[in-house]
């Protein structure tokens, strides 16, 4: 029983103390500066750029949105204006009697019109001409 009341009064000690520790760290002051063995001067230097950084280059996001649908419109109207031009440049292909003509079905030279006799089967289209 003695070993048993030393072992709680042990395990209670390191508990309270513990305990202790958390408080006293919570109850520093928070703005006190500490030492970093690594880079001392490094917090007062990140601290400083920071606040420079903010009034800087602080942009807001419907800024930033707006310069983003800005490009975006952009090349919307540039890919408007090419298709417009493949479009126009299509049409002019397409008025080539070779697409207009049914005479030149599958051909891009009409086909020359043989008598019944010496017709050829054309290996465009299929058919005899």
């Amino acid at each position: 029983m003695n070993m048993l009341t030393r072992f709680l009064f042990i395990i209670f000690s390191f508990v309270l103390l513990s305990c202790t520790a958390t408080l006293a760290q919570s109850k520093e002051p928070k703005n006190e500066k500490r030492d970093n063995s690594f880079a001392p001067m490094e917090e007062e230097q990140s601290a400083i750029q920071k606040k420079d950084m903010k009034k800087k280059g602080k942009k807001s996001y419907r800024a930033m949105f707006n310069k983003k649908m800005d490009k975006k419109i952009r090349e919307y109207e540039a890919r408007m204006e090419a298709n417009a031009m493949e479009d126009k440049k299509q049409r002019r292909l397409m008025k080539k009697p070779q697409y207009s003509d049914p005479m030149y079905f599958g051909h891009k030279k009409k086909p020359k019109k043989r008598p019944p006799g010496k017709r050829k089967f054309c290996k465009e289209c299929h058919i005899w001409h």
